[in-house]
């Protein structure tokens, strides 16, 4: 077998396109080879295709769908803007495999235009990490976070709003927020696959499906279905499908959710996990390696700095992708490489970095509960409580005299006049964080 199996079209983009020494993405060229490979079975079934050169294409494209021929695909996936650069280098590969009198474009490209081949193999890609890779990981890190709720449920801590000490809750309270944001952000990301799955398959050139069999993308989708178990269908509209990319537009941006999400949760267990004599520690991280080349014992919350490294670099592919989503022009958006690395290297980072703080950081925190339940009994917030019993204006006294004093609610709530049984009903922690409110006596 020579060296290469790309031919001359292949070699021009090597040459053009020496920009980023990045390939396009391995999912959207396996995804792009299996559509070719059931469009070419296809053909030989409407008998557009010779029986035998059929089954050759398809037998070369389910190689390369496998993974077994990915050093052959070297252009860079800052190239054409509609991927043709790549759909041409899979045709030429596919046709050296399967032999003699296979043709590139007559054949392997039968019934096929870039524009409407590489955004369904990219769409294909998408789908399937999400539901194989992303799904699988937010669930993972969501219960993580659900069984800490669980556990700290009856823990009580200050709460804090702005930074600044507010009413008690508890910590398995908190946790369970974490849970159910990464819950919702799972559905967010879900509620976009619907579009996503909808292939412009069909539309050839400009979507009008010149050159294609009626019955062509129809009975690719259904094969695909059934190798594959992914719910695909048709576009809406083959026009709006060919010249915009707001599907993908859409999915990035509840991916880039979830990276706000997961930016919330790493910041908090942070800053909850900080000290361990000066900061907050009100919870202990899983120490998983030396935190200083320097300092001897110092531990550092790497797990939360992935994470939020993660995040960041999903918004900011996010930005990109909307960008690249709102130049599309007439009949076609060329911006669709850049989107697809992008769009896959979204799913790729939140995947991996859900799993990671769900098993290297969630599962192992404990709970500092000594100084939880300490903070939660300074915090001058739990005035609020007394509201009811001696008015707003009142408990602001307390409040800033046992500030400026450091003195508890308590011991200048008595000094005021307040009685101990009043006190006792108002201060009780665990109701004040079942928002149990107290009758006035």
């Amino acid at each position: 077998m020579a060296e290469h199996l790309w031919g001359g079209e292949t070699a021009k983009a090597v040459e053009n396109f020496n920009i980023s020494g990045e390939p396009v993405p391995a999912a959207v060229i396996h995804w792009l080879c299996r559509i070719k490979a059931e469009a070419a079975r296809v053909h030989g079934e409407l008998g557009l295709l010779d029986e035998d050169v059929a089954d050759r294409i398809a037998a070369a494209a389910d190689e390369v769908a496998d993974g077994k021929h990915d050093d052959q695909f070297p252009i860079d996936v800052f190239q054409t803007g509609s991927g043709t650069s790549t759909n041409m280098n899979a045709n030429e590969v596919i046709a050296a495999l399967a032999g003699e009198e296979v043709h590139a474009n007559d054949h392997v490209n039968m019934g096929q235009s870039t524009n409407d081949v590489f955004p369904s193999a990219v769409q294909l890609a998408a789908l399937s990490e999400v539901r194989h890779r992303l799904l699988p990981a937010l669930e993972r890190l969501s219960d993580a976070l659900a069984r800490k709720a669980d556990e700290f449920a009856d823990i009580v801590k200050a709460g804090r709003t702005h930074l600044m000490d507010a009413v008690p809750v508890t910590l398995g309270q908190e946790f369970g927020g974490y849970a159910t944001q990464i819950r919702l952000g799972a559905e967010r990301v879900s509620d976009a696959l619907p579009r996503v799955a909808q292939l412009p398959l069909g539309g050839t050139a400009a979507g009008t499906g010149l050159n294609t069999h009626p019955e062509f993308a129809a009975r690719v989708r259904a094969r695909i279905s059934e190798a594959t178990g992914l719910d695909v269908e048709g576009p809406a509209d083959p026009f709006e499908a060919m010249a915009g990319r707001d599907a993908l537009v859409e999915l990035s941006g509840a991916l880039k959710v979830v990276a706000v999400s997961l930016t919330k949760i790493a910041n908090d267990l942070a800053l909850m996990g900080s000290g361990p004599r000066t900061g907050l520690a009100e919870i202990s991280l899983p120490e998983l390696q030396k935190g200083s080349s320097i300092m001897p014992g110092k531990v550092n919350p790497v797990i939360c700095e992935v994470v939020l490294q993660v995040a960041a670099q999903v918004i900011g592919d996010d930005v990109a992708i909307t960008m690249a989503g709102s130049q599309g022009q007439f009949e076609l958006n060329v911006r669709m490489p850049m989107m697809a690395r992008n769009v896959l290297d979204q799913i790729k980072l939140l995947s991996n970095a859900s799993v990671a703080l769900a098993g290297r950081c969630v599962d192992g925190i404990e709970a500092n509960r000594d100084v939880l339940e300490r903070n939660a009994e300074s915090t001058p917030a739990i005035a609020t409580a007394l509201n009811p019993y001696i008015g707003y204006d009142k408990g602001t006294e307390i409040v800033k005299e046992a500030v400026a004093s450091r003195r508890t609610i308590r011991e200048v709530a008595l000094e005021k006049g307040v009685d101990e049984e009043t006190l006792d009903k108002a201060l009780d922690l665990q109701a004040m964080t079942r928002g149990v409110k107290p009758a006035a006596t």
